[in-house]
């Protein structure tokens, strides 16, 4: 098993960086995948980015790609989500997300993740 603590979020203005970062606890965090989640008021929870355990696998959404970054240090068993050009869109709840290993494939969905942070909250004022 493993716990996730969420930090780094603020309230930034429009066009604004932040680095969201989740810590890990346990030794076998290099066997999980992670995953950023954001869910806005109202909304459903959805799928941000998305890292594979080597780092060597990385997966975006549409409305991110191209301003945020997913990244993780095995070594201090954390996942960072660096997010830039920041839109009032972007505004919602932040939570990391691991997958632990298993044999059946990925998807992009929250049913493909086991442990969940509490979250962390991102406000884009325009």
């Amino acid at each position: 098993q493993v716990q996730l603590v969420e930090s780094g979020g603020e309230t930034v203005q429009a066009g604004g960086s932040l680095r969201l970062s989740c810590a890990a606890s346990g030794r076998t965090f290099s066997t999980y995948d992670m995953g950023w989640f954001c869910q806005a008021p109202g909304k459903d929870r959805e799928l941000v980015a998305h890292i594979s355990r080597s780092g060597g696998y990385t997966y975006y959404a549409q409305s991110v790609k191209g301003r945020f970054t997913i990244s993780r240090d095995n070594a201090k068993n954390t996942v960072y989500l660096q997010m830039n050009s920041l839109k009032p869109g972007d505004t919602a709840v932040y939570y990391c997300a691991a997958r632990a290993p298993r044999d059946s494939p990925w998807y992009p969905l929250r049913s493909s993740y086991d442990y969940w942070g509490q979250g962390t909250r991102v406000t884009v004022s325009s």
